[in-house]
């Protein structure tokens, strides 16, 4: 919706300015050839081709048709036979074409030339036509053209220009001089409007005033001049009006009174004093008022009297000490001293050596036949009478802008930044601590360093990327372009990342997946595989070790005697020795066979210790052990479980006591070691 309307704005806009226009097509006819004097049918003129010309002009048209001359048409009278040259009479001016309307840049023209019998109006007496098309630019300018036909030539020239007071690149804009209360302006070539000499603003309408004429307190209705408002007055408007009744006072703004000094009042016109009025003190001297008229002066040195008015003779105070006489000059008095007396008031005598004038062991030596003397001052002093002592910092100067001072009396050189040395005379090489990165050159200067970087780098010490791509910038096969900004960037491949493409990338690619399972998958079954063949071998060293316990047990059975036999006892007549001791029995519930176990027993310790030397290490069994339990009592609750012994030689101090599973293979046996 936005734009339909932008464009009919636009249309609108280029229609009203071609609609209100004014300007004139000119034509100017220079030179008509006809060569044979033939007409357009190729028939011969009788006697003579008397020509004239019919113009049409048009629209822009990319192929001229005949039709309406919408800009205008004319016929010219017969201007002259066969081949001829325009000018003079009959036509003496070009052909103008008036327009009413916006020019519009561009035109269609056709130009036929006619035979005139005097005897025939017959349409079929043409001699040629030209129809031509062009862009025209409005200008005084004339833009020239040529014709040329089967047998015959034109030579014309055309132009558009505006009529009066219509300016612009389409004779659209009007624009009229006015000298009045309206106005006062010319016109541009451009048709804008040109103020008169004195005249400013939008239509020229206001008068430039004065040179210097105040904008705040002046105007002006006619250039030139400067007309005060009400309070102010003077060539520029500058200066106020004091209060008409205002004697001694002056103003800042309109219609005040400040006083000048020595009045008051609301008027100034009370005398404060004497002094300020009349002035009586002269020669610079200061006046005081005393009142009532009175007063008194206080006089600059030299004068005195009343009113300062007398000048005081300055011999008359005997300025010049030991008998030196006082001469008075214009404005001073000098003192003419005696011998053996100077100075300006010849208050110095004159020394000898024999007054031993020099100081600090300085050597006197007599001048002038012994009326003056000099002395030779010893080192670091200096003087007439050798009384300063030297500046040490006299004797070392110091270069490149450095300072000297002393430190405890030695005098040495403060340097700036980038110097050293006794006097500040060495330049510091910045170079020395190599602030070029990159194969930067470092180039010393004085109190600083320049780096010339190498392609690709930049920055003060080289240590910035700069466009374009250095040499080996991008790593593992990456490449290297400048992005906006022109600085260079790698662009890596899948299997790497990084600035510089230094890393490996986080996420592998199908290859490197399928690579890292398999061998994953081969940890795995290796891992598994061991561990099969630990539990084979556990498994096969378990079933030797329990083929070896039945043997070892049956072997035991075997060798037992009858006598031994007959030593089984029941569980009411065995006895225990010693009361402390108790039997553990273990006993395994999920035992499949009985477990042949040694233990030893210990009746002389306070508990019963085990010590097993044999055990299966192979698996892991439940233990039921229960801690110091009669065996009478063991055998009350486990009434599975049978309780013999074997008695042993006589010498021994220990039994042998057995625990023989006799329902279940859950007992644990126990013998003696």
């Amino acid at each position: 919706m936005a734009a339909r309307l932008t464009f009919l704005l636009a249309m609108l806009s280029s229609l009203i300015t071609q609609m209100f226009g004014s300007g004139v097509f000119e034509l100017d006819l220079h030179e008509f050839k006809n060569f044979k004097g033939l007409l357009a049918n190729g028939e011969p003129c009788r006697p003579e081709c008397r020509t004239f010309f019919r113009v049409c002009l048009k629209n822009y048209q990319a192929v001229v048709s005949p039709g309406d001359c919408i800009f205008g048409s004319t016929v010219t009278p017969v201007l002259g036979t066969n081949s001829f040259r325009v000018g003079g009479e009959p036509l003496s001016t070009p052909i103008r074409l008036p327009f009413s309307f916006g020019w519009p840049g561009s035109f269609s023209l056709i130009i036929e030339a006619w035979y005139s019998p005097v005897d025939s109006n017959n349409p079929d007496l043409m001699i040629s036509s030209f129809a031509v098309q062009r862009q025209l630019e409005v200008g005084a300018e004339w833009s020239q053209d040529v014709q040329s036909g089967q047998q015959t030539e034109l030579r014309y020239s055309y132009r558009f220009i505006c009529n009066e007071n219509y300016y612009g690149d389409s004779c659209s804009k009007i624009c009229t001089p006015r000298d009045d209360r309206f106005g006062h302006y010319t016109c541009n070539p451009d048709g804008q409007l040109s103020c008169l000499p004195g005249w400013k603003g939008e239509y020229c309408e206001e008068p430039i005033c004065l040179k210097g004429c105040s904008e705040a307190n002046g105007n002006c209705s006619k250039p030139g001049e400067c007309v005060c408002r009400e309070g102010w007055q003077g060539t520029f408007c500058t200066e106020c009006k004091k209060h008409p009744v205002c004697k001694h006072g002056t103003c800042q703004q309109p219609w005040q009174c400040n006083c000048k000094e020595g009045w008051g009042g609301l008027f100034c016109d009370q005398d404060l004093n004497f002094c300020t009025h009349h002035k009586p003190c002269k020669n610079g001297a200061t006046c005081m008022n005393t009142g009532q008229g009175s007063y008194t002066c206080t006089c600059m040195p030299g004068y005195t009297g009343v009113n300062c008015e007398m000048e005081v003779r300055q011999c008359d105070s005997k300025p010049c000490r030991n008998r030196g006489h006082c001469v008075e000059l214009d404005n001073s008095y000098k003192c003419n001293c005696t011998p053996g007396f100077e100075g300006t008031h010849c208050e110095h005598s004159l020394l000898t050596c024999a007054d031993v004038p020099c100081f600090h062991g300085g050597k006197c030596h007599e001048k002038d036949n012994g009326r003056s003397y000099s002395c030779d001052c010893p080192r670091g002093y200096t003087g007439l009478n050798c009384e300063k002592r030297l500046d040490k910092c006299t004797t070392l100067p110091c270069a490149n802008g450095g300072a000297c001072v002393v430190l405890g009396g030695v005098s040495m050189c403060r340097c700036h930044t980038g110097f050293t040395g006794q006097r500040c005379e060495i330049n510091i090489n910045e170079c020395t601590s190599n602030p070029c990165a990159n194969g930067g050159t470092c180039h010393d200067r004085i109190s600083d360093y320049v780096c010339s970087c190498p392609p690709g780098y930049g920055g003060r010490n080289c240590n910035q990327l700069t466009g374009g791509c250095p040499a080996q910038f991008c790593l593992n096969g990456g490449s290297c372009a400048t992005v906006p900004g022109g600085s260079p960037a790698c662009f890596c491949p899948s299997s790497f990342t990084g600035p510089h493409c230094e890393y490996f990338a986080v996420t592998p690619t199908v290859e490197t997946e399928g690579f890292q399972w398999a061998a994953v998958s081969l940890a795995v079954g290796l891992v598994a595989l061991l561990v099969l063949l630990c539990m084979v071998a556990i498994a096969l060293r378990h079933i030797h070790r329990q083929a070896n316990d039945e043997r070892t047990h049956a072997d035991a059975m075997n060798n037992l005697s009858d006598t031994q036999r007959d030593n089984l006892i029941p569980t009411s007549q065995l006895k225990n020795t010693n009361k402390k001791v108790g039997l553990e029995v273990d006993c395994g519930p999920e035992k499949s066979n009985y477990i042949h176990k040694n233990y030893h027993l210990d009746y002389n310790s306070k508990d019963f210790k085990e010590t097993p030397l044999q055990e299966d290490k192979s698996h892991n069994y439940e233990k039921c052990l229960e801690d110091k339990i009669p065996l009478s009592r063991m055998y009350s609750e486990k009434p599975e479980c049978r309780i013999s012994t074997i008695c042993s030689p006589r010498d021994s101090m220990y039994q042998s006591v057995f625990v023989i599973a006799e329902e279940r293979s859950e007992c644990v046996i126990a013998t003696e070691v």
